[in-house]
């Protein structure tokens, strides 16, 4: 199986502060661990369209901006038979050694609504700030799904401009 997965860096300001959210994954026979939103894009659908549903899905939130989705592209009304969407994401993944291959994409967004307590297959989706996002990272970063995991040192140095020293077992 090969999977592609649209995934959510949900940032807001809050008390001065940039937070995004984390939350609880929570999937049979697998660790409870913390994960971004995000999740499968479904055949044909857009990367954005799943981003939007994935975030609703799990969080409860409506996604209001998507960084750079105003530069998409699509060849809509081109073919009829045929429509690519552009978009340019925060970042790309791909794995490239064990558990499951896919490829992802993050993009940074803004959402509103309330938070769910319990979303598909998530807990308790919350807000954290970026002080603790970084010391989370640095003292048990296993604690992320291992996509995460490189998705939140990506954003920690590239868009924040922190970069984690991580430990290692």
């Amino acid at each position: 199986m090969f999977y592609v997965n649209a995934r959510a860096i949900v940032e807001r300001e809050h008390n001065g502060k940039t937070e995004i959210i984390v939350q609880t994954r929570i999937k049979p026979n697998q660790p409870k661990e913390l994960e971004l939103p995000g999740g499968q894009v479904e055949k044909f659908e857009s990367l954005t369209n799943a981003l939007r549903r994935e975030v609703k899905e799990e969080t409860g939130l409506d996604v209001t901006w998507i960084e750079g989705e105003d530069i998409r592209i699509d060849t809509e009304g081109i073919n009829p038979n045929f429509v690519v969407e552009c978009v340019r994401p925060f970042a790309a993944y791909q794995t490239i050694k064990g558990g499951i291959d896919s490829v992802g994409y993050y993009f940074v967004c803004r959402a509103e609504g309330e938070l769910l307590k319990e979303g598909d297959h998530t807990h308790n989706p919350r807000w954290v700030t970026i002080d603790e996002l970084v010391e989370r990272i640095h003292n048990d970063p296993l604690q992320f799904i291992n996509i995460d995991c490189a998705a939140i040192i990506f954003y920690l140095k590239h868009r924040v401009h922190v970069l984690p020293v991580v430990e290692t077992n």
